[in-house]
């Protein structure tokens, strides 16, 4: 999943879905954004491919598919949208060494307001140029 989520975030949202993508690195105050149409979009595909695979005995790997693409969902919504951007507000500090580089990567990926010239488009690895 992290291939397919570095390969969408960084020629699908920094492409040609930028319109919806750039709502999620311009500063504001709203409890939503036009970014969070991707989750719509995902959430849909993770249902509709874990019902296809688990009625349909020819396409039982979708079912394995949607359930990857949930539970990545689940882990990019507690990372993401809690840990890191604080849309809900809770005490946490990083302390392994590993979430604060994936912390800091994705700070340095927002240094960035336009489509181009961002980096660190993964989310379950930053490499250790982010320690």
């Amino acid at each position: 999943m992290e291939g397919m989520a570095w390969f969408t975030h960084k020629y699908i949202m920094h492409g040609i879905m930028w319109n919806w993508h750039e709502s999620h690195h311009v500063h504001h105050k709203n409890a939503l954004e036009k970014n969070d149409l991707f989750s719509v979009v995902f959430g849909v595909l993770s249902t509709l491919t874990i019902i296809i695979g688990a009625e349909v005995e020819a396409y039982r790997p979708l079912l394995w598919v949607g359930l990857g693409i949930a539970t990545y969902g689940l882990c990019y919504f507690i990372f993401h949208d809690i840990i890191v951007h604080r849309r809900i507000k809770i005490k946490f500090k990083a302390k392994n060494s590993y979430l604060k580089r994936l912390i800091k990567a994705h700070y340095v990926h927002h240094e960035v307001h336009e489509k181009e010239g961002a980096e660190a488009f993964g989310f379950l690895y930053a490499p250790p140029k982010y320690e």
